[in-house]
């Protein structure tokens, strides 16, 4: 059974500004429709399916990759928390920084 997604502001943040930048760099929003789609669809296996992420160093908090990013989340009974949408391309110290402050 799905467990319900829950959106933080800093995941809906992340996601809409990855989605922007694609936009702005490639003047369409072909690829930014495709991305967004890839990213719905991981969460839904996510939900469905809480185990897929590979765990992460901090407790309870799992990641999804989708292309150059990883979906941060943690799962409860009955939810499941987006907590971020990070370019895996970037210091991966500062997603430590960022996870923690969220939790």
């Amino acid at each position: 059974m799905a467990k319900e997604i829950i959106w933080s502001e800093q995941a809906n943040s992340d996601r809409k500004n990855i989605l922007r930048y694609w936009i702005l760099r490639n003047q369409s929003k072909k690829y930014s429709v495709k991305l967004d789609q890839l990213f719905r669809e991981a969460v839904l296996l996510i939900s469905v399916y809480p185990f897929i992420g590979k765990e992460t160093d901090i407790k309870n908090v799992r990641a999804k990759k989708v292309r150059d990013y990883f979906i941060f989340y943690q799962e409860t009974v009955t939810q499941i928390h987006i907590l971020s949408v990070w370019d895996t391309r970037q210091n991966p110290l500062r997603i430590t920084r960022v996870l923690r402050k969220r939790r």
